[in-house]
């Protein structure tokens, strides 16, 4: 066995097709960013007022994932803090940043205040006070200085899905309350329907300005591409036709340039473990099935518990049928709950929490009807056999079951 490991690990240190992987990472970030010129200036000319010490407009940034909207949003944010100082009113200028998919952060009204607090350079107990005084910690600190403060809020949608609108009228209702500071909020969300989702009074709120970002197309892949691709990989690693075919994957999925990365990146990766000296078009075909698997693990990790205890209910049922109906999940689903002594949802939404499962391409539900006993639907588990387990045993760890 040592000497098979002496093997491989030789190998890794002497056949690597990279240069420098990192560059192929979503959490690089590249000097320029191809083909988004027209959106880092609309998003310059809305922040750039805050460098006068004014607040600036809300700002709510759309686009499907990987269209490069955080990146965008990072860009300009760095070139502001590079020119921000005190302005002629003694006004500092602080941006903070926070990923709203990120679980034990913001899946409440309390830990997205505790973060940004934190952030600041406060601190509360994880757990413990009322949300009012959190507020009124909050408060505290951004009112020592005279400041502009920024709160870019990523994938704020999750947020929202997980705790309410609430938190947000609530920041936003906190500048009635301040002398020396001013809080303004960029959001950026995948949904292209997110503001208009929200109660009418936060709407009003919040929505001032609004930017959307087209998915890229082939040819733009194909650029973004073979820029980063120069930076990550050895010269001649890579087979004439796998950029297309990368470009090609990813244009097909709403033009994720994340998507393409991840798909060259996982590709080069499974060359080298098989010890060829470039990256071929199979490598391509093999990154996509094992991303896609990985992705489907992503997203049951990321859920809210209401939408797991739901999936649960569904594999639970999918170990004795491969055809499942609407009522009966909502009867394993009230099963489940009573174990995990969870609130308990309408069966209506738990339907709706199915159709968001199935337009995630994680369930397929058929509408059915039944005659005189009405309608239901016929549900099938989308998740591929060799990860079935893997899925059941995130739910089951993040449930507690």
């Amino acid at each position: 066995m040592a000497v098979k490991l002496d093997k491989i690990f030789d190998s890794a240190s002497k056949n690597s097709l990279f240069k420098n992987k990192f560059v192929l990472q979503s959490n690089y970030s590249p000097e320029t960013i191809p083909h988004r010129d027209k959106e880092i200036e609309q998003i310059a000319s809305i922040l750039a007022p805050s460098l006068r010490g004014e607040k600036i407009s809300n700002l709510f940034v759309y686009g499907k994932t990987g269209t490069g909207k955080t990146l965008s949003v990072h860009y300009v944010k760095d070139e502001l803090l590079k020119r921000s100082g005190s302005n002629a009113d003694g006004r500092i200028l602080k941006i903070e940043y926070l990923n709203c998919k990120l679980r034990k952060v913001a899946d409440t009204e309390y830990r997205i205040l505790a973060e940004l607090i934190k952030k600041l350079g406060g601190e509360v107990p994880a757990t413990g006070l009322p949300t009012d005084q959190v507020y009124n910690k909050f408060i505290d600190l951004i009112e020592k200085e005279k400041q502009v403060l920024i709160l870019v809020l990523d994938e704020v949608d999750q947020a929202v899905k997980k705790i309410s609108d609430n938190f947000l009228y609530n920041l936003t209702r906190l500048n009635s309350e301040l002398a020396n500071a001013q809080i303004s909020i960029i959001g950026i969300s995948n949904d292209l329907r997110f503001l208009d989702n929200l109660d009418p009074r936060v709407r009003s709120s919040l929505g001032e300005e609004e930017i959307v970002f087209p998915p890229y197309n082939a040819l733009q892949l194909k650029d973004i591409l073979k820029n980063r691709s120069e930076e990550a990989f050895n010269q001649g690693a890579i087979c004439e036709g796998v950029i297309e075919k990368c470009a090609a994957f990813a244009a097909r999925e709403h033009g994720d340039a994340r998507r393409a990365l991840d798909l060259l990146r996982v590709a080069g990766e499974i060359a080298e473990r098989q010890g060829d000296s470039q990256i071929k078009l199979e490598h391509i075909d093999m990154a996509n099935n094992k991303i896609e698997r990985d992705k489907i693990l992503d997203v049951i990790e990321t859920e809210p518990k209401q939408f797991q205890l739901v999936l649960l209910s569904i594999l639970n049922l999918s170990k004795n049928s491969e055809k499942i109906f609407t009522g009966e999940v909502y009867r394993e689903y009230q099963e489940i709950c009573r174990k995990v002594r969870c609130e308990l949802l309408t069966q209506r939404r738990v339907s709706s929490i199915i159709s968001e499962f199935d337009m995630l391409g994680i369930i397929n539900a058929k509408n059915l009807s039944r005659g005189s006993y009405g309608k239901t639907r016929e549900i099938r588990s989308q998740i591929p056999n060799e990860i079935v387990e893997k899925a059941e045993a995130i739910l089951k760890n993040s449930l507690n079951l």
